[in-house]
């Protein structure tokens, strides 16, 4: 069983980035799209009930808070997603049954959905495939195909608000995951680290350290994070070679 979905929103990044959300969770389907919400009102109000509508707050012409008081009936479940938590309160008066605050990761999207439909089992397997040493991701530069990614030729992750950036020794990979997805497949690899809150690194990768920065191999520099340093500065102590001058 497929749940049927509706977004409105009138950020195009915002849309790209839910759209590949639900591409990605198996048994959701997204039957329209709407950057207008009163087009939404007019199309929705006449048409017929889905389960699920993904619904921004802040929209000009109406809002939101408004648009769910016309709407709300046509839904079996309600989601709110705003930049700003101060809606929260007014979403759930309006009967919301949940509230993403932008952005979120694709695992707090999934465990939302699960959360209001656990009958329905949910697989996150279109957008990752998770193989030996390599998986694929959908790649946002590349009309959104699937890419694979070698692990060994991963320099760093970079976490860019609701998606992330994947610089490898052959090309840059955008993609709508967030970083705690990235760290959750490569976990089971020593070879990666966090180094930064916004930074996973590949040690094979660091080419040169000038006291708290690393420059890695394709002259990107990352700063370490306070919360990071330790485990980085000593797997890099492990790995200098002793002289007679420090």
């Amino acid at each position: 069983m497929k749940l049927k979905c509706i977004v409105i929103d009138d950020e195009i990044h915002a849309i790209n980035g839910i759209k590949s959300y639900i591409t990605t969770l198996s048994n959701l389907q997204l039957v329209e799209v709407y950057t207008d919400p009163l087009q939404a009102l007019t199309e929705i109000g006449s048409g017929a009930n889905v389960d699920i509508i993904f619904m921004d707050v802040d929209m000009p012409m109406i809002s939101g808070i408004e648009l769910s008081k016309a709407l709300r009936h046509k839904t079996d479940k309600l989601i709110f997603t705003t930049s700003h938590s101060k809606y929260a309160y007014e979403a759930f008066e309006m009967f919301a049954n949940a509230f993403l605050l932008k952005p979120y990761t694709l695992a707090r999207f999934a465990e939302t959905i699960n959360r209001l439909f656990p009958q329905v089992k949910n697989v996150i397997n279109s957008s990752i495939k998770i193989e030996e040493d390599y998986f694929f991701i959908r790649n946002k530069n590349d009309n959104n195909n699937l890419i694979k990614v070698r692990n060994k030729d991963i320099i760093a992750v970079e976490s860019l608000q609701n998606y992330v950036r994947i610089y490898t020794v052959y090309d840059t990979i955008v993609s709508y995951i967030g970083l705690s997805e990235i760290k959750e497949i490569l976990k089971e690899n020593p070879n990666f680290v966090q180094a930064h809150r916004s930074f996973i690194i590949s040690k094979n990768h660091i080419e040169k350290v000038e006291g708290n920065t690393l420059k890695m191999t394709n002259d990107l520099v990352v700063n370490l994070g306070n919360n990071y340093r330790d485990e980085v500065q000593t797997f890099i102590k492990e790995k200098t070679i002793k002289t007679g001058r420090s």
